[in-house]
């Protein structure tokens, strides 16, 4: 997946930008509501065309305020992380000190920039763009985000833009695990840990975008992908103070992944941040594991295994599907197990149930509990039947898709786990209209 992260300094439009792209006449792909809260990113389709857009705090470069610099260094990771910057000015203000230090900033990016110049709500403040020639970026395309004005040519310049993508082609069956978490959790050291025991690096393959490196390993017979992001992997400013921000960081890893290492801090327990990166993995349908670090620096007394998964699982309700192993990469314990629990997990999000087993589990199931009523007309289930790919996904052809309510779809989820498992992995149930004899 291809990313394009909007930037530009404060109050210029980049949410309503954002959110009109990501909600309004482009088809989303996966877009979840209600997983995350606060979200920075959005899956959208153009024209045949998929990509990542990505939000951004604006770029105050001339601020001392604390909050202000946060927002540019989030800003900054978007940037080292993008594939196409879209760079967006506000055309009623005219170019200001700040537009042309963003511009310098972003000339050294090397990166494909596009200028848009918002505000402009008539054909005829147009000619408003013009100014914009001087920060050196190319035409400037004049656009209104609060009305969608002339936002279809900026998404073909987009398109057009894109830098292509070029995949590893790694031997069959090879399970591409990424370790995700925010600063200061361990990943590198469970990284280390997992490569360290016994291995057998076949090579270091670099990855699809710039200094990105996969490291291709075998164990016991089974050969892995550790995926890494690209950008931030040599120390500089931005890592240095970007505490809060590295879920950018975690998109990329996570679309190359089949199997994500949720890594936890027992010490600190749940917070926001972890539920937004472990979110975008869930909306992407990837396996997942919650391995919980530095479990050796626990007091059993007071925290037990069993408490913690409970907590996780609260917390983060949407994933209780997810298994959770206590490892520490300090000292090596459990590590080993972290990969035969991906094995298990990625075997589980190929499984198939066979059509006649999985209509006689769901009859079963509406027996035992029938389907809900709305204004008098009751949920009809012709019958179910499993697509093709990952993660596993079911269609129900229904009298009427309206009538499969979330708590109805999610006892039916929970029905088929039951029997048939799924561990560690998102499972979809689609709902298709077809007509049913009553």
């Amino acid at each position: 997946m291809r990313y394009v992260a909007i930037v530009g300094r404060p109050n210029v439009g980049k949410s309503t930008l954002f959110n009109y792209l990501a909600g309004q006449r482009i088809s989303i792909v996966d877009d979840t509501p209600g997983v995350t809260r606060d979200r920075i990113y959005a899956d959208v389709e153009w024209t045949g065309h998929r990509f990542t857009l990505v939000d951004t705090g604006g770029i105050d470069t001339a601020s001392t305020d604390l909050l202000l610099k946060d927002m540019r260094l989030q800003a900054e990771v978007a940037i080292a992380e993008a594939d196409l910057i879209l760079f967006l000015t506000d055309g009623r203000q005219g170019v200001t000190a700040s537009d042309e230090e963003v511009a310098r900033i972003l000339r050294n990016t090397k990166k494909p920039i596009l200028l848009a110049v918002n505000k402009l709500d008539e054909p005829r403040m147009f000619n408003e763009a013009h100014e914009f020639y001087r920060l050196g970026l190319g035409d400037p395309v004049p656009i209104s985000a609060a009305n969608g004005m002339n936002l279809g040519d900026l998404l073909d310049l987009i398109v057009t833009n894109m830098p292509e993508e070029e995949e590893p082609d790694y031997p069959e069956n090879t399970i591409k695990i990424a370790v995700i978490c925010r600063p200061n959790v361990g990943k590198s050291s469970l990284v280390n840990a997992i490569l360290g025991q016994n291995r057998s690096i076949v090579s270091s393959i670099p990855g699809t975008t710039r200094d990105a490196i996969d490291t291709y390993f075998e164990r016991d017979g089974q050969r892995y992908v550790i995926v890494d992001t690209a950008g931030l992997r040599k120390k500089n400013r931005i890592e240095d103070g970007i505490e809060r921000y590295s879920v950018v960081r975690s998109l990329r890893a996570v679309d190359k992944s089949d199997v994500c290492f949720m890594l936890l801090d027992p010490t600190e327990g749940v917070i926001e941040q972890d539920k937004k990166i472990v979110g975008y993995a869930h909306d992407k349908g990837k396996g997942i594991i919650f391995v919980i670090n530095k479990w050796d620096l626990v007091d059993k007394e007071e925290h037990t295994t069993h408490d913690m998964t409970k907590e996780i699982h609260k917390e983060i309700i949407f994933c209780d599907y997810a298994p959770t192993i206590f490892v520490s990469a300090m000292t090596g314990q459990r590590v080993h197990r972290t990969l035969e629990l991906a094995k298990e997990v990625y075997a589980e999000q190929a499984k198939r149930v066979s059509i006649s087993a999985l209509n006689e589990l769901v009859k079963e199931a509406t027996l035992t509990t029938p389907p809900p009523t709305e204004k008098g007309k009751r949920l009809r289930i012709g019958y179910v039947t499993q697509a093709e790919g990952k993660p596993p996904t079911f269609i129900f052809f229904v009298n009427d898709p309206e009538l499969m309510h979330f708590s109805y779809r999610r006892f039916l989820e929970n029905r088929i786990r039951a029997v048939y498992g799924f561990m560690g992995t998102p499972i979809r149930l689609i709902s298709r209209k077809k007509d049913i004899e009553e």
